[in-house]
């Protein structure tokens, strides 16, 4: 018996899965809808401390999620998720035909209950809806990961001693440094999609990515900084860096060093920023312009969550929020000026990135979504049963951490769109203002209509040039307004890969890319 199922076992389960959700769903006298997920993914992980190893192994997983629709008069859904192993396998139809019955058994029991609960609650039960899925078109495809190393074939041996080598490298660069934590990892990761509608696709990724940590002492006090280099690329990523894509600059729009000089880039900004001053917050307003790395945690979290359809439509209230970008069908801001005509944010899962992917854990095909559209509110990611309320088309951001999960509306990558001007030019425009370089840790309101967001480093602007450098500062606004008093952006178009977005109860954990270009507005300054 082999100690675990390799990717390779998906095509072998391909025919027999499709043939299983068909008859399936023919079988159950109120079953409307069922599909099946089913991942493998195989991998590297190697973690050092201060020049020293930690910790390395092969990183495993093999699980399942099936959702089922069904009901006599009212439609409701039901779930069921499974974590299983090599031994599993030869027993893989009949897992999937147990699960199958309990997600069955859940969805009518649910549209029982609902049933009752409509009837016991006159005019408040009418708000329990049908579930119903927006159509998208029904595929069948294969779609392969993209690589140079194949993650499988890298020994896990070099995988601890290229990050000790970093670390180490890290921990003699100055002897302020006092703590160093350097990690990377490198897999693939396969999902078979099948559905009774007829969808049968399979697809593979390829991921890397580096962590770096890293605390300096000064005499005031110590500093910490922490970065993430990454690509849906193979082992290469973390040793030979990535420059892909076109920005409308001219540059490369994914562009990471290897981890040893991310690293040790890192560091040295860590220890210079442990000898410098405090921001200064101010009361007032003033100009800003911010890089493309911070202004990737800013589309983050005030564009790409609150743009998020379930968020909006109130399913994440109790643990994770609203969004003011559609307080209810009739107090909503679609169609109308959220930010500057220089301001365009989308979602594209089809463009290279952290987030790329073809078809969402629905089986519906990506495609990109303009959530800002030159200023004008445009709309928002969603799922087939979120696009159904809204009488909306799915765009495919329907994504879960691990199949035995149930999905939730996630960003894939979601960016500000370039704009026509020299990133230079607009800073030496500036005659009294701010540069703000690289993003930190962010504090969002509960809808998302302001936000507070630190950055890594702060630059003074006197007379169009950059001056002092601080530390310990960021931006505060209310969100509109920062986005109507945009009046520039630059060409210079990034995506950072952001591997840690949290959301969801239990927390699901995803990676997706964010980003843009140097853009210039005005916000208050935070910090001492």
């Amino acid at each position: 018996m082999p100690q675990r199922v390799s990717i390779d076992a998906i095509p072998q389960m391909r025919d027999a899965v499709f043939d299983l959700i068909a008859s399936y769903s023919r079988s159950k006298r109120h079953c409307r809808y069922a599909d099946v997920r089913i991942e493998v993914s195989e991998g590297k992980v190697a973690v050092a401390e201060n020049g020293m190893d930690k910790f390395s192994g092969e990183d495993y997983g093999f699980a399942f999620g099936i959702r089922v629709l069904g009901g006599e008069n009212v439609v409701s859904p039901g779930y069921f998720g499974g974590i299983v192993g090599a031994a599993d396998l030869p027993e893989i139809g009949e897992r999937l035909k147990e699960g199958l019955d309990h997600a069955y058994e859940r969805a009518v029991a649910n549209a029982r209950a609902k049933e009752g609960s409509r009837s016991r609650f006159s005019g408040l039960g009418d708000a329990l809806y049908d579930m119903s899925l927006a159509p998208v078109e029904v595929r069948q495809d294969t779609t392969d990961a993209r690589y140079e190393i194949d993650p499988r074939a890298v020994p896990l041996e070099e995988v601890g001693k290229y990050v000790r080598e970093v670390s180490q490298r890290v921990q003699g660069l100055d002897s302020g440094v006092v703590f160093n934590y350097v990690s990377a990892y490198t897999m693939l990761e396969r999902q078979l999609f099948v559905s009774s509608e007829g969808a049968n696709i399979d697809q593979t990724w390829a991921i890397s990515q580096g962590t770096c940590f890293v605390v300096a002492q000064g005499k005031d006090g110590h500093q910490e900084l922490y970065d993430y280099s990454g690509h849906q690329r193979g082992w290469e990523v973390i040793t030979r860096g990535v420059e892909e894509g076109v920005s409308a600059g001219g540059g490369p729009a994914i562009q990471m060093p290897h981890l040893m000089d991310f690293s040790l880039e890192l560091a040295r900004d860590t220890v210079a920023l442990a000898a410098c001053k405090p921001l200064k917050a101010t009361d007032e307003e003033v100009v800003v312009v911010t890089d493309p790395h911070y202004n990737a945690l800013v589309c983050h979290e005030v564009v790409g969550h609150p743009t998020e359809l379930d968020r909006a439509l109130k399913f994440e209230t109790g643990y994770a929020g609203r969004s003011w970008f559609l307080r209810d069908v009739k107090e909503n801001q679609l169609g109308k000026r959220v930010g500057s005509d220089l301001v365009t944010a989308f979602s594209d899962p089809t463009i290279d990135g952290f987030g790329h992917y073809m078809y969402d854990d629905e089986g519906t095909p990506a495609r990109r979504v303009y959530h800002f559209d030159k200023g004008i509110f445009g709309g928002f990611s969603n799922s087939r049963q979120t696009a159904a309320i809204m009488g909306l088309e799915p765009n495919g951001h329907y994504k879960a951490t691990d199949a035995s999960l149930v999905p939730l509306i996630r960003m894939s990558n979601t960016a500000f769109a370039p704009g026509d001007r020299d990133p230079h030019d607009i800073i030496r425009e500036v005659e009294k203002g701010y540069y703000v370089v690289g993003h930190r840790i962010p504090s969002i309101a509960e809808s998302r209509e302001n936000f507070r967001i630190t950055a890594m480093k702060v630059y003074e602007i006197r007379n169009g040039e950059i001056g002092e450098m601080f530390r310990d500062g960021g931006l505060m606004s209310d969100t509109r307004d920062y986005f109507l008093n945009v009046d520039a952006v630059g060409n210079d178009f990034r995506l950072f890969a952001i591997p840690n977005c949290g959301k969801g109860q239990p927390m699901q954990t995803k990676r997706m890319s964010n980003g843009g270009p140097t853009m210039r507005s005005r916000a208050r300054l935070t910090g001492v």
